[in-house]
C-alpha cells in the first residue's frame, strides 16, 4: 500500500510539475516531469520508511545511479545509504525476547538502547556481555525476511513505470536475482558464516581487520559481533589526508576486490562506503556488513580473467569471445551492436589498461561510461548484462567510487596481473 501511495505521489509531483513549466511558458517534457526535485525528495522519504527490500533496491539504485540520475535525484537518493527510521523502543524489545527469549536483558551488562546505524534490514546497537565482551549486535527490522517478494516486485514494477533507462530491461530477472540475493542478507546465520569465512582468508593478510562472531549470541535475526574502534572511511577521504594514506587505503579496498573475485571467488558485494571504516592508529581497513556475499561460479571468474587479458592486450577478438562467454553478448548479437559492447568494455576497463598510476578521480570514467552506453543504446540498441552480474558489477561500480572518493592514484593494472597468469 505505501509503495502504492508512493507511486501516486509521484504521478502527482509530475503533474504538477508539468502545470508549473505550462504556466512559465515553457514546454513540459516526461523525464523533466518525473525527475523534478519533489519527486526526488518524495522517493527517497517514503523509501527510507519502508525499510527492507524496497528501502535497499532503493540505496542500490542510489549508488549504481550515480551517473545515470539526474543530480536531483543522486542527492535526494544518498541519504538512503546511511540513514533509515529507527525501531521504537517497543519494538526493539520485542524482537530481541523473540530471539533471545524472555529476560533477554540478564545476558548484557549494559544495553545501548540508541542505535549507531539504522540501515535497510536492520539496525546496530552496541553492548557489553555480562562476561565483559565490547559487542555490536546487528539486529533486523519485524517482517523483513517475509516482504521481500512482494517488496522487490512492487518495486520493479514502480522502477519499470518510471521507465528512465533507454535500454530494455530484463525486470523479471533482476526481480530473480534481487530476491536471492536479499533472502540471503535477511539470513544472519548465513552472514555470520561469511563474516567467520572471510576472516579465516584474511587472517593473515597485514592490514586488515575483519570483526569475531559471537555465537551464543547470534541468531537468524540478530547477529552479535566485536565492537572495532574505528572511523568513517570519508574522515580521510579529504585532501587533508596524505596521498600516501589514502592510496595506500585504496589499493587495499582494489587489491581484495581482485582476491576476493579471482582468489576466494567470494564476494562481499555492498561496496556502500558505510562498510569500510579506518583505523588512524594502526592504518587498518575495517570491514563491516557481509550480508551481501556472493559465490562467484569458476567459469564465470574464468570468463573475467580472460576479458582482463583481452583488454590489456587490447585484442577485440579475444574480448569478443570473452563477451559472448559472460553473457554480455549473444550469438545472434548484431555486429553495431557486439562492436558497441566491445567498445563500452575497453573504456570500463580503462584502469586495467592503464599502465602506472591511474588517478580515480581525475578520470570522470562513470560519466565517460555512462554518455557512451547511452549513445550505444539509442544508436545501434544494447543487450542488457545478464541478472546473475547486477551483484557482481555494483561492488565493480562501488570500489572504483571509494577510490575516487580517496582521490587515489594506485597503479591497477600492477594489482590485477598476478591473477592474469
Amino acid at each position: 500500500m505505501r509503495i502504492g501511495l508512493m507511486a501516486g505521489e509521484v504521478a502527482l509531483g509530475g503533474m504538477l510539475s508539468s502545470a508549473r513549466a505550462l504556466a512559465a511558458g515553457r514546454r513540459p517534457t516526461a523525464a523533466g516531469a518525473l525527475f523534478s526535485v519533489r519527486n526526488a525528495e518524495t522517493l527517497a522519504r517514503r523509501l527510507s520508511s519502508l525499510r527492507g527490500a524496497a528501502m535497499k533496491l532503493g540505496q542500490m539504485l542510489s549508488v549504481q545511479g550515480d551517473e545515470l540520475l539526474p543530480p536531483e535525484f543522486r542527492q535526494a537518493l544518498a541519504i538512503l545509504r546511511s540513514q533509515a527510521y529507527a525501531m521504537p523502543a517497543e519494538q526493539l524489545h520485542r524482537v530481541l525476547g523473540r530471539e533471545y527469549g524472555a529476560g533477554w536483558q540478564q545476558k548484557f551488562a549494559h544495553f545501548d538502547e540508541e542505535p549507531l546505524a539504522a540501515a535497510s534490514i536492520g539496525q546496530v546497537h552496541r553492548a557489553e556481555s555480562r562476561d565483559g565482551r565490547d559487542l555490536v549486535l546487528k539486529i533486523q527490522y519485524p517482517g523483513v525476511a517475509r516482504s521481500i517478494d512482494s517488496d522487490v516486485d512492487n518495486m520493479a514494477i514502480l522502477l519499470k513505470w518510471l521507465d528512465f533507462l533507454p535500454v530494455e530491461i530484463d525486470i523479471a530477472g533482476l526481480s530473480t536475482e534481487a530476491k536471492r540475493q536479499l533472502r540471503v542478507e535477511a539470513d544472519y546465520l548465513q552472514e555470520a558464516d561469511h563474516v567467520e569465512r572471510f576472516g579465516r582468508l584474511l587472517a593473515a593478510t597485514p592490514g586488515i581487520v575483519v570483526p569475531r562472531v559471537h555465537r551464543d549470541l547470534t541468531t537468524r535475526r540478530v547477529l552479535a559481533l566485536d565492537y572495532i574502534e574505528s572511523e568513517p572511511i570519508e574522515s580521510i577521504a579529504g585532501l587533508a589526508t596524505s596521498q600516501h594514506t589514502r592510496d595506500a587505503l585504496a589499493r587495499r579496498i582494489e587489491g581484495l576486490m581482485f582476491r576476493e573475485l579471482f582468489e576466494f571467488r567470494l564476494m562481499q558485494t555492498d561496496p556502500n562506503p558505510a562498510n569500510y571504516r579506518y583505523q588512524p592508529d594502526t592504518g587498518q581497513l575495517v570491514l563491516l556488513d557481509f550480508g551481501a556475499t556472493l559465490e562467484i561460479d569458476p567459469e564465470r571468474v574464468d570468463g573475467y580473467r580472460e576479458i582482463c587479458r583481452a583488454v590489456i592486450a587490447d585484442d577485440e577478438r579475444m574480448i569478443h569471445a570473452a563477451a559472448l562467454r559472460l553473457g554480455y553478448l549473444a550469438p545472434d548479437t548484431p555486429a553495431d551492436s557486439a562492436t558497441g559492447v566491445i567498445e563500452i568494455i575497453r573504456l570500463v576497463c580503462q584502469p586495467i589498461r592503464h599502465r602506472g598510476a591511474y588517478d580515480f578521480a581525475a578520470s570522470q570514467l562513470p560519466l565517460r561510461a555512462r554518455d557512451l552506453g547511452l549513445e550505444v543504446a539509442f544508436r545501434q540498441g544494447l543487450p542488457t548484462p545478464p541478472p546473475a552480474t547486477m551483484f557482481l558489477h555494483r561492488k565493480l561500480v562501488g570500489t572504483f567510487l571509494l577510490c575516487a572518493m580517496l582521490h587515489a592514484r594506485i597503479d591497477v593494472r600492477r594489482l590485477v596481473e598476478p591473477y592474469l597468469r
